[in-house]
C-alpha cells in the first residue's frame, strides 16, 4: 500500500506584542494550539507573547523543504514578511532574490542555528 505523504507547512504567527514568529508543522491547528498554551510545547519565543494567531502559512512537499523555506523566511526583513502575509506579489518576488531562493542559496549568518526541529 502506497503511503500518503502529509505535507509539511510554513508557518508564520503574530504573537500579541505584534512580533512575527515562523516555523513548520505537519499540522498547523495544533501547533497554534500548542504556541496558546496547549500541552508543554510551544515555542519558548513565544510563551511571553501569548496569544499568537496564524497569519500567514505555506504547504512545502516535505519537512527538508519546509525547514528550507523557514530559513528564507527567517531571513527576510519586517517589512517583506508583512508583504508575505498580504501577498504583495512585487515584494514577494524581490525578497525571493534578497535572500537567493532562486539558486538554493542562503546569506551566511554568524548565529548558531538549532538543529532542534530542522
Amino acid at each position: 500500500m502506497a503511503r500518503t505523504a502529509t505535507p509539511w507547512h510554513v508557518y508564520l504567527v503574530r504573537c500579541a506584542d505584534g512580533t512575527l514568529y515562523t516555523g513548520v508543522a505537519l499540522n498547523v491547528a495544533q501547533r497554534i494550539a500548542e504556541h496558546n498554551g496547549k500541552g508543554t510545547r510551544g515555542a519558548r519565543y513565544t510563551r511571553s507573547r501569548r496569544p499568537v494567531k496564524l497569519a500567514y502559512q505555506e504547504p512545502a512537499a516535505n519537512r527538508s523543504a519546509a525547514c528550507k523555506r523557514e530559513y528564507r523566511v527567517k531571513q527576510l526583513s519586517r517589512a517583506e514578511k508583512l508583504a508575505l502575509i498580504a501577498g504583495d506579489s512585487r515584494m514577494i518576488s524581490a525578497a525571493k532574490k534578497k535572500t537567493g531562493a532562486h539558486h538554493g542559496q542562503q546569506k551566511s549568518s554568524s548565529k548558531k542555528r538549532s538543529k532542534k526541529n530542522c
